[in-house]
């Protein structure tokens, strides 16, 4: 059995059905398909080495061009070329990604650290999401964005922007429609959340919100605090109901609504800032 010497070194079976597909392949990107052509080539390539005890692929690869030329296919040896470009250009993409896990991985190459201001590189869940973007840009390097185009970006003629994200369905930068979700209602990991009734509900009803969309996409979120406005009002009413029902004068009403509201709101903005600094996402 002849074998054919790979890039990498290693050494494979000779088979001509793999130099039949290529050249179909590369017939198909100038759409000058000829079966017959592309069986006759590989079947005179097996001929060509049936004597030989091994034989390197990048001889096979130009004697498959120099057929091409020599039967007149100028343009599917062209297409050929590319389609070897192509190839090679994918296979380089696997050492890259080796190489950018383990740089990731080893938490001793700086640019992981500065990467992204907005990720802590040290936080387990920061580099789990890392790891899936890594991953991510290569598959859309290698099957979504055509190679022309990576290069071009590659060499900063232009700028795929989030790249290691194109290959996932997220949603970039949200402005949160806090305000509807809290008048109307909203739902949260499909459990129904009625309208709240008091600026501390509101606020930690915020708060898991905006913890719930940012495990959702990889941009920014920006909400208005005015949102919240509202249930100050309502939690006053709340308490003026409350002393209105043990019989007190209405000034008495008003001095212990009030002190009740002032610590309400301290509380609220407490659970707010301790809320969106301690609870974590997908992005750490």
């Amino acid at each position: 059995m002849v074998k054919v010497r790979k890039r990498d070194g290693s050494l494979q079976d000779f088979n001509a059905e793999k130099i039949y597909k290529a050249i179909l392949k590369s017939m198909k990107f100038c759409g000058n398909v000829s079966k017959k052509v592309a069986l006759h080539i590989s079947e005179y390539i097996k001929d060509l080495h049936k004597n030989v005890k091994e034989v390197n692929i990048s001889d096979i690869e130009i004697e498959v061009f120099n057929q091409l030329i020599a039967r007149g296919k100028k343009d599917v040896a062209r297409a050929y070329e590319g389609y070897r470009a192509i190839r090679e250009f994918q296979r380089n993409m696997d050492t890259e990604l080796e190489s950018q896990l383990s740089s990731m991985l080893s938490g001793q190459n700086e640019y992981w650290s500065t990467e992204n201001s907005n990720k802590d590189a040290d936080v387990v869940t920061t580099k789990r999401d890392y790891m899936a973007g890594i991953v991510s840009k290569h598959l859309a390097k290698k099957h979504i964005f055509s190679p022309d185009v990576i290069q071009a970006d590659k060499e900063a003629i232009i700028k795929i922007h989030d790249l290691d994200y194109a290959a996932q369905h997220l949603t970039n930068c949200c402005l949160i429609n806090l305000e509807d979700m809290l008048q109307n209602g909203t739902n949260i990991n499909g459990v129904h959340i009625d309208k709240p009734h008091r600026i501390l509900t509101a606020t930690t009803l915020a708060t898991q919100v905006i913890t719930s969309v940012t495990s959702s996409q990889y941009g920014g979120t920006t909400i208005t605090l005015t949102h919240l406005a509202p249930f100050v009002r309502s939690s006053y009413e709340y308490y003026v109901n409350k002393y209105k029902n043990r019989d007190l004068d209405d000034s008495l009403v008003k001095k212990f609504a009030l002190e009740d509201l002032k610590k309400e709101i301290a509380d609220s903005v407490q659970t707010f800032n301790y809320q969106i600094n301690s609870m974590c996402n997908s992005n750490g």
